[in-house]
């Protein structure tokens, strides 16, 4: 019980990496119930690109989202890292792990955007395709990221820095956390080591998608459209289930084998289903599609990596969610003497 709430390693980029799923939570969660409110305000496929401008609102707003969650997430941890402990490390490397993070958070996402998609871009004007994304739009997108996206996260952080995350107590965590951490014991059970673990949730995870899946890539690549958002949306909320479910039996099978390091074995857990959606991409551009060439293979890959990266940190945050109130509920009822 006194290593269970020990700050993980590189505790600044898991702070980034949920800040910037819980965004996705969020701007997901958003761009369906548009999409199932489009009676109201006209069908989304009836119009090109209004799904492209929800996506971008949501995500511009929704900044906020993963500046708190980071925020509040590196001042839980970071009282219990050594840095944290001493009061002058506090105020001297503290301020600097602050500053990473929040750089993190506003840098991560946009950086493997633009990575990708400048490549794609590259490709498209070589070729001279029409798939190229003007120079014009690239700066309207640049200014709303640094004129909205950003001060957005920043006052987001900012937010989550000063939140009282203890309630009335002063420590926020059940058990006190221990100044030297015990050592892992290697000789375990198949089962009690997470990397053997991790795939099967992935695994089950997937399965309550891909059905689903098909038919979102029939509609991406295959000149379809798709209409029924009502039933996405139930699907997503069984993939939250699955996820947090089975990351919450992976975490519990970890920490019964004494292995505390729970933090970023319950973001694997959840994420492992990423690998799963990138495979069955590869299967569906091999037998039902007929793609071929430089162009239209970078692309359907490129953009796909991306999908694939997106469900990754997506699941891997509600499973870290889902394991984080696991954890808490039953180190709460332990009796510590």
């Amino acid at each position: 019980h006194g290593d269970v709430f020990r700050a993980p390693k590189f505790l600044p980029l898991l702070a980034a990496i949920l800040g910037t799923g819980w965004q996705l939570v969020t701007l997901v969660m958003g761009v369906v119930l548009f999409a199932v409110a489009g009676p109201l305000h006209g069908e989304v496929h009836e119009e090109r690109g209004e799904v492209l401008h929800a996506i971008l609102v949501f995500y511009s707003l929704s900044s906020i989202v993963a500046g708190y969650a980071s925020g509040s997430y590196f001042k839980l941890y970071f009282a219990t890292t050594p840095a944290g402990r001493s009061k002058g490390g506090a105020a001297a490397g503290g301020t600097t792990q602050w500053q990473l993070t929040m750089g993190l958070t506003v840098l991560l996402l946009p950086t493997i955007l633009v990575s990708i998609l400048s490549v794609l871009n590259f490709i498209a004007l070589c070729y001279q395709t029409i798939y190229y994304i003007p120079f014009l739009v690239l700066l309207k997108l640049f200014f709303l990221w640094v004129f909205v996206s950003v001060p957005l996260c920043i006052l987001g952080t900012l937010l989550g820095r000063h939140a009282k995350l203890g309630g009335k107590k002063s420590d926020p965590f059940p058990c006190r956390v221990n100044a030297i951490p015990r050592p892992i014991p290697d000789d375990v059970q198949w089962y009690g080591v997470p990397a053997n673990l991790i795939p099967f949730a992935g695994l089950l995870s997937f399965g309550s998608i891909f059905i689903e899946l098909y038919y979102i890539l029939t509609s991406l690549w295959n000149y379809k459209f798709y209409h029924v958002y009502g039933f996405l949306l139930g699907v997503y909320a069984i993939l939250c289930l699955v996820v947090c479910m089975t990351t919450v039996i992976v975490v519990y099978f970890s920490l019964n084998s004494e292995n505390y390091l729970w933090q970023w074995t319950a973001f694997y857990s959840g994420s492992s289903t990423a690998l799963y959606v990138f495979l069955y991409s590869i299967y569906y551009f091999v037998f039902k599609t007929s793609m071929n060439g430089l162009v239209q293979t970078s692309f359907y890959f490129g953009y796909m990596l991306l999908i694939s990266l997106g469900v990754g940190t997506l699941c891997g945050t509600l499973g870290h969610w889902s394991a984080n109130k696991f954890v808490r509920t039953i180190f709460q009822n332990v009796k510590v003497d």
